[in-house]
């Protein structure tokens, strides 16, 4: 297959351009970029598929034989280059957030079912396989009734990552931390519970010192549609943990899921979880199990792998996206409810709307 990366100079770029250079399913990647500089100086990793980029999007969508195109570029360009995507006939994978409102997703998604193309955004950690195995034990019911759900989710200070990028200027990124990295939790409480976010409070503020002017640290109090509540605390904290936007010694994380039978404890990022459930042979009610990764250099390591294959199962009708612009609607409208109650200082209800299916 031939893809097409447009954007890269994205932080998500280059880790990308990776994964597709592992894939062996992808024999040429096409490169775009809006900024002639960018196209002139690209700082991109060595890459035996990649064509030399381009200014010119007309000349690669027009392509019969690029397959797919995975749109990377700063929030507010997001949308309108995502339906040129669309209009050419091409499948399209995103880069999370997708657009910079829930209204700017929805429509997306109504072109792409008109047009019958699969799609897909990039929350690639629902195939971590402590994800994996977290739903599977949620959604058999071993843990009853839910009761709460728990979640934390810290990365190194906003000083360490160019407070001068585009990333902490609202208007070209629609929004702070719970845009651009809590959006991963709260689609995983959705995706491991199948239970919707339904109310929340919550408190978004800006504490760094820098010169930004969105949310570097929020906190949410979560109502399900079950009758379950949760937290969900996320920041630009850590002082210590080194800088990039690739760093994996850089983030704190937690989440746990606790109900009338059980709990599910993700305590950090390693493959481990903690269970609880109800007993049975040879296996006890308090145990922890632990998962192997295989070592990998793509984005989201071998599992960023699957979640590439799954897309591409979709894209010949074989099986379901991994996930769908619904899911990217969902966790939009969380975000803007959470923003409109810290404004207000009241508890906000999501919109929560399954009048149309979600495109696959």
């Amino acid at each position: 297959m031939k893809v097409a990366l447009l954007g890269i100079s994205h932080p998500h770029a280059a880790p990308l351009l990776t994964t597709l250079e592992n894939l062996p399913e992808i024999t040429q990647v096409h490169l775009w970029d809006s900024d002639p500089a960018v196209v002139a100086k690209p700082t991109l990793p060595a890459s035996r598929k990649a064509t030399t980029p381009t200014t010119d999007l007309d000349s690669i969508l027009r392509q019969k034989d690029v397959d797919f195109a995975i749109v990377c570029v700063r929030h507010d360009q997001a949308p309108a280059i995502s339906h040129r995507v669309i209009a050419a006939g091409k499948h399209l994978m995103a880069e999370k957030p997708v657009g910079m409102t829930s209204a700017e997703i929805t429509g997306l998604q109504l072109a792409a079912n008109r047009a019958g193309v699969a799609t897909s955004v990039l929350y690639t950690r629902r195939l971590h396989p402590c994800m994996v195995a977290a739903r599977k034990i949620s959604q058999s019911g071993a843990l009853g009734r839910l009761l709460t759900v728990e979640c934390r989710f810290l990365t190194t200070q906003v000083r360490f990552r160019k407070p001068e990028h585009w990333l902490f200027q609202k208007r070209y990124s629609g929004g702070g931390i719970l845009l651009w990295l809590g959006c991963h939790c709260l689609d995983l409480m959705y995706h491991v519970t199948g239970d919707e976010i339904v109310e929340l409070g919550a408190a978004l503020v800006t504490r760094s010192g820098e010169k930004i002017d969105v949310d570097d640290a929020a906190m949410l109090t979560l109502k399900f549609k079950s009758g379950a509540v949760g937290t969900f605390h996320a920041g630009y904290t850590m002082a210590y943990s080194g800088e990039g936007y690739v760093n994996n010694s850089g983030y704190d994380s937690y989440m746990g899921f606790n109900g009338t039978t059980g709990r599910i404890v993700w305590p950090d990022l390693d493959p481990r979880l903690v269970i609880e459930s109800p007993p049975a042979p040879g296996r006890p009610a308090h145990r922890e199990e632990k998962y192997e990764m295989a070592p990998s250099t793509s984005y989201g390591g071998t599992t960023g792998e699957d979640f590439f294959r799954l897309f591409f199962a979709a894209m010949r009708k074989e099986g379901p996206s991994p996930t769908t612009l619904q899911d990217a609607v969902r966790t939009a409208r969380i975000i803007e409810a959470a923003a409109e109650s810290s404004e207000s200082g009241k508890f906000v209800k999501v919109k929560v709307d399954s009048s149309f299916p979600p495109n696959g």
